[in-house]
């Protein structure tokens, strides 16, 4: 028993040396849990991440600025688009942190933030994206992770507007302003606490 433990141990150690190893293998995803802010100071600081950029998807018109999308008649969501390497990180844990640091159960809300542009929503690029979102979704239901049922829509993706580039980086760049202070940087604050062994190295 004890030789079978030791040769999984060293497949699995031989394993992630030989994926340190390999070249990037890059995908995205894209997804909105309220303010984009807020997602991408979260995403930014998971290892296997490669970018972040915040901005506009599911709506119905072309290019839009910020302040129209605030309008809520755009039907656009604030999200982030993700790059990551697949070799570090796999879309289970992104979806892991995106149910974390994020309350999917309230419709068109996140906090103080009201507004379809704020919907809990995740934009699949191919199957392997959607089977992984409904799963999880399904799971956490299940298991009443949350006092009340998910809102978050799966959605196929179509295309994403970049936000102004004010918008990027956002928290990095603004720390001191009172939302980062009281908003983002709890979430941000949890994150780091539940996934401390995900985290990029400084």
């Amino acid at each position: 028993m004890k030789n079978i433990l030791l040769i999984c141990f060293l497949t699995l150690s031989l394993n992630g040396f030989s994926q340190n190893k390999k070249a990037p293998n890059l995908e995205t995803i894209t997804v909105g849990g309220g303010c984009y802010w807020c997602v991408e100071a979260v995403y930014e600081n998971l290892n296997g991440v490669k970018s972040v950029v915040s901005g506009f998807s599911g709506g119905k018109v072309a290019n839009p600025t910020y302040e129209e999308v605030c309008t809520g008649t755009t039907g656009h969501a604030e999200v982030v688009q993700i790059t990551y390497d697949k070799n570090v990180t796999d879309i289970n844990e992104i979806f892991q942190v995106f149910f974390t640091v994020h309350d999917p159960t309230t419709l068109n809300r996140q906090g103080a933030d009201v507004g379809t542009q704020y919907r809990s929503v995740i934009f699949y690029k191919n199957e392997e994206q959607k089977k992984a979102a409904e799963s999880i979704i399904a799971e956490l239901n299940k298991a009443k992770v949350y006092n009340s049922p998910i809102v978050t829509k799966v959605e196929p993706f179509k295309v994403f507007y970049k936000a102004e580039d004010y918008h990027q980086n956002y928290y990095a760049n603004n720390k001191s302003q009172p939302y980062c202070k009281m908003v983002i940087q709890p979430k941000l604050e949890k994150f780091e606490k539940v996934f401390k062994d995900k985290l990029k190295k400084k």
